[in-house]
């Protein structure tokens, strides 16, 4: 049988699933950006996004001849680094949620499916609030006494 969270940890989840959230909305966003960027760049059309080039503040332009900062590139960047808080956000409440470790696995593959994130990161929070509240309301509930003869 799994191990069930402790009720002490309760409001460290409840900080880990906050967090949780915002990491995926900013990853999943992120990745979507980045495939859009990878849209344009490979396929016939061959474009990269620059910023402050002699084709104006932004403009799409043929893919290796940016001059100024490549968007398309940080994009690639951030993508990459905010990934890996993404992961540090998902370690962090299977950890504490004491799930078994595919659940691990197929929350950090919301950063990698595109739109995953999002649903993964509404069908985490329902359940964790929905698993949290059910564990409190049974902790407040009375012991009972046992009548005695």
């Amino acid at each position: 049988m799994a191990l069930a969270p402790k009720l002490k940890d309760f409001p460290r989840i409840r900080g880990a699933l906050k967090f949780y959230q915002v990491a995926s909305i900013i990853t999943g966003t992120l990745l979507l950006l980045l495939c859009a960027e990878m849209l344009l760049k490979y396929t016939p059309i061959a474009l990269e996004l620059e910023l402050g080039g002699p084709q104006g503040f932004l403009a799409l332009v043929p893919a290796g001849t940016t001059v100024a900062v490549n968007i398309s590139l940080g994009i690639l960047i951030v993508h990459g680094w905010f990934y890996v808080v993404y992961l540090f956000s998902d370690f962090r409440l299977w950890s504490l949620m004491r799930w078994p470790f595919l659940r691990f696995i197929i929350i950090a593959l919301g950063g990698v499916i595109p739109f995953l994130s999002f649903f993964l990161e509404a069908r985490i929070a329902r359940e964790v609030t929905a698993y949290l509240a059910t564990r409190e309301a049974e902790a407040a509930l009375p012991e009972p006494v046992e009548a005695s003869n």
